[in-house]
Formats: structure tokens, sequence, C-alpha cells
């Protein structure tokens, strides 16, 4: 896979997926390698995503959630004794995905607890209300009081393309310390 970085702005390394070499995917020289501001830019728009997490037994688990794109992070809430957030707590490995089938963007990490880091809270929320049209200070969003916890997941690798130009668009960003995927 040829990948090319941006590191004078610490972007992730960019390429194409690992695919069987039938799948019609062009060299990463002959087809479109798509920006990480391009996924950036969905991940910030996107006003559902889907968290798959793993269940105790290795079941997948998908649920769509609200959720926002900060600091190079997918942040989300969720109740500790959601099936989300006790999958979470016994392994907090994961994937999110948009909605859009036409515009993807599939991130994979680790996610993170970090409801008990006010500045991200703080920030969580400042990003978070006007997403959703909550006012600021809401007593709906008072994530203490819901018994919410926030998890924030920085991607490891991330996978984006766009229907109209599948495969020849088709990229994958690896981040520092990430696993091959």
């Amino acid at each position: 896979m040829t990948e090319m970085r941006d590191s004078a702005r610490g972007l992730p390394s960019a390429g194409r997926p690992n695919v069987p070499s039938d799948y019609g995917l062009a060299p990463a020289s002959e087809g479109e390698i798509l920006p990480w501001s391009w996924a950036e830019e969905r991940l910030a728009a996107s006003r559902n995503y889907w968290v798959v997490t793993v269940r105790p037994d290795g079941r997948p688990h998908a649920m769509p959630v609200w959720g926002v794109w900060f600091d190079g992070a997918f942040h989300f809430g969720t109740g500790g004794d959601s099936r989300k957030g006790r999958n979470i707590a016994a392994d907090p490995r994961a994937t999110v995905h948009l909605e859009s089938g036409d515009e993807v963007v599939v991130l994979e990490g680790v996610m993170a607890e970090v409801t008990s880091d006010a500045k991200v809270i703080r920030r969580f929320e400042e990003v978070f209300n006007p997403k959703y049209g909550f006012e600021p200070g809401s007593e709906e969003l008072d994530m203490a009081e819901m018994g919410a916890v926030v998890y924030r997941m920085a991607p490891r690798v991330a996978f984006g393309w766009t229907e109209a130009n599948f495969p020849q668009n088709a990229t994958r960003w690896v981040f520092d310390e990430a696993e091959p995927a």
C-alpha cells in the first residue's frame, strides 16, 4: 500500500485499504486519495452516528447515537448501564461510522471514558448543545444528573470513500500507533 504523510500538520498516513487485488482498487498513484479534512468535515457535520461495540460473548452490538467530533476525536454519551456502556467497560474497542452509504467514513479505535475531565465535558457540551438544539446549561444535558458516561474515541484507523467514485477514491487513514487493518 502506498501511503502519504503530511507530518508537518500531524495528519494521518493516507493510502488504499488492504483488499484483494481483484477488487478493482486503483493504486494510490492512479486514483484519488481523499484528504483527512474531507473525513473530518463529514464527521463534524453528521447528525447521527452508528457505534458498534462488542458484547462479552463476542457478538457485535450496533446502535445509532448523537455525538460530536472535536479535537481529533469522536465523543458521545450513554448510560453507564446501557448495553453500549457495559460493552465498552468490558472491551473498549469499537467502530463508529456515519449513516451515509454515499459518503462513507468509518472509524476504528478504542473508547476512553472522559466523564471526569471537566474541560472535555465543557467542550463536549459547547459543541453538542447547539448542534442538537439544547440550551446551554439545560438540565436535559446535565451529564452527571443523567448518570451518563461520556466517551472519546480518537481513531487508530479510518476508511472513507464516495459511492460515486468507489473504488477509485477508497482511502485508508492510519494514525500513529495504529494496528494494521
